[in-house]
């Protein structure tokens, strides 16, 4: 059984190729190959943030990926009723699934919603202990027979569901390879962008080494550069939203971007002039989350080194606790240029896009905008002054747990994390926060 990447998790990081490279000799990684010429992403709204008071969404879907507003994310908690039912059932369905022999599809199908819908409302890690690996080439056989696209997908959820209540060494080893050819050859766009989100679990929880990480980011790198047509996706915006979102989370467990940036920025400010509002949010996030990575606080130790004092940022705002940082490398050359783009962005008004999307990217490209400008801010930072401490509120973005706790999501690969946990558990994050050690440990 897998430590939970107990190091990389509790640390937040792991280190590049070139930081590995300063001290050791880098161990052997697949090929990388150059990145294909993009095109412009045909029309295909996904709204990712809202306001406080938007109602929750129907988040249940077996077979979904997505997540709705920002804000009905960080709001939804599981209401189903616990008993031990589910114990039972869940035990049937594995044997079941295990078994196969004379299921139809739509048995399959119906087997395969409801071991997902377990494992997403309940923490199931005992029962499954053990026949994990029996379970997984169960699933990679509805994958690779791709009998029908719900089959499909729904045995890709499941994956998914299974490496993050209980994680392998072994899982990332044997999915790998079959994810990406659905990700490559399967005729279903749905079916693409589901192995491209599992493909992103397993290699952050199925145990990945750091090169397979960096491998798998490049490998996302090549879709979003594409416009998609590196799979066979030309202009498909589902998968390069996909490919976005799981190279932003895969990002966070690595500490030195400095190989990497230059090249992910220029793909990334690209995509921002996509007709699609979900492919612009989701490279917009990752700029914001390169230019937050790209800065360290400064230390005491750094008054030994003959530091640039145009790499050094304060805090505009003087907030007491708030260190000064250091640039450690550049993330896009034409800073300016961005700016300027994304304060377009920010003033949006485009009515081809419905009111709740204009204002997802409106909200989304002035937290990017002002996290470029100032590093030390994370997302939904407000200047406001709190009239009680009399500091300025900074990163009003929290997480509720219940009526109990809450969770501050000051920070850009914070809320990348948040994000991919949620598009995986959905509606049964806050059960999995609560009793699943592998999703509290990514949210420290």
């Amino acid at each position: 059984m897998h430590d939970l990447r107990r190091q990389a998790l509790e640390s937040g990081k792991t280190v590049s190729r070139k930081a590995r490279s300063k001290n050791t000799t880098p161990a052997s990684s697949r090929p990388n190959s150059a990145p294909s010429s993009r095109a412009a992403s045909r029309s295909r709204a996904v709204s990712r943030a809202g306001s406080d008071e938007e109602e929750n969404g129907n988040l249940s879907d077996e077979t979904s990926f997505s997540t709705n507003s920002i804000d009905e994310l960080l709001n939804g908690e599981v209401t189903d009723p616990v008993t031990d039912a589910w114990r039972s059932d869940l035990a049937d369905r594995i044997a079941e699934l295990i078994d196969r022999k004379r299921s139809s599809v739509q048995g399959r199908e119906r087997c395969l919603a409801t071991y997902v819908r377990i494992l997403t409302s309940q923490y199931a890690e005992e029962e499954l202990r053990g026949k994990e690996a029996e379970l997984v080439v169960a699933f990679l056989k509805s994958i690779k027979a791709e009998t029908s696209e719900k089959e499909t997908i729904l045995a890709i959820k499941a994956i998914a569901m299974t490496v993050v209540t209980s994680p392998s060494d072994l899982i990332y080893e044997a999915v790998c390879g079959p994810l990406k050819r659905i990700i490559s050859d399967s005729a279903s766009v749905p079916s693409k962008a589901a192995a491209v989100h599992c493909l992103g679990t397993s290699t952050f929880f199925g145990g990945a080494s750091d090169d397979e990480i960096l491998d798998n980011m490049a490998y996302l790198l090549e879709i979003v550069a594409s416009d998609g047509a590196f799979i066979e996706a030309q202009d498909e915006p589902e998968p390069v939203i996909a490919a976005l979102e799981e190279w932003g989370s895969l990002s966070t467990l690595i500490d030195d971007l400095a190989d990497e940036s230059e090249e992910a920025a220029e793909y990334f400010v690209e995509q921002l002039s996509s007709s699609d509002p979900g492919v612009q949010i989701a490279a917009g996030e990752n700029i914001a989350l390169l230019y937050e990575k790209s800065y360290r606080p400064l230390t005491e130790d750094d008054g030994a080194i003959d530091l640039n004092e145009d790499d050094i940022v304060s805090d505009p705002d003087e907030i007491p606790g708030v260190p000064k940082l250091v640039k450690k490398h550049t993330v896009y050359r034409r800073t300016d240029v961005l700016k300027d783009t994304l304060s377009e962005l920010a003033s949006h008004n485009n009515r081809r896009i419905s009111k709740k999307e204009l204002k997802s990217v409106r909200t989304n490209f002035a937290d990017i905008l002002d996290s470029v400008e100032y590093p030390t801010h994370g997302p939904r930072y407000q200047n406001a002054i709190n009239h009680e401490t009399g500091q300025r509120y900074g990163s009003r973005l929290s997480v509720r747990i219940h009526k109990e706790g809450v969770m501050k999501i000051d920070k850009w690969w914070k809320l990348h994390r948040l994000q991919a946990l949620r598009r995986v558990l959905q509606s049964g994050f806050v059960t999995h926060y609560e009793t699943n050690p592998v999703v509290f440990e990514s949210l420290p």
